[in-house]
């Protein structure tokens, strides 16, 4: 495939219609949109996050990080954005899909293993006390209290 180079529009909101060769990048939702680079025109939703893809923008050029890979399209597209250009990977095969996948998994749950503090004992949330059965002292019982 011959090189394939992508505009790119920052916007709050994904658009319903997407143009072919735009990166949709929405600082807001971190997320960034776009047509498959194949031209079979899937969309394909890139979630930015600390475990998953990375947004690279210099003020001119837009890189995306890791590698694209549309495992779940009919296309089965692998590539890679790099300064507004598609660098296109090898495609895998399902045993290398299997692995990707379990690798992101991993890195998801080490990630918010250590983000999430595990919750102690201590600090587990009890049933909210019985309410007493005994009437309580109105304001006037206690004013009598205090001067007695």
């Amino acid at each position: 495939m011959g090189e394939t180079v992508l505009g790119y529009e920052f916007v709050e909101f994904i658009p319903d219609e997407l143009k072919e060769r735009t990166l949709y990048i929405s600082c807001t939702y971190c997320t960034v949109v776009h047509k498959c680079c194949c031209g079979c025109g899937r969309e394909v939703v890139t979630p930015l996050s600390p475990t998953g893809w990375k947004l690279v923008f210099d003020g001119k050029n837009v890189s995306l990080y890791p590698s694209i890979g549309s495992w779940s399209l009919p296309c089965q597209s692998h590539y890679f954005i790099t300064n507004n250009k598609v660098i296109w990977a090898p495609k895998w095969t399902k045993k290398q899909i299997a692995r990707g996948r379990a690798k992101e998994a991993k890195a998801k749950e080490g990630y918010y293993a250590k983000t999430q503090p595990p919750v102690a004992a201590a600090e587990t949330p009890s049933a909210p006390p019985l309410a007493s059965t005994e009437p309580k002292e109105s304001l006037w019982q206690k004013i009598q209290m205090w001067f007695s």
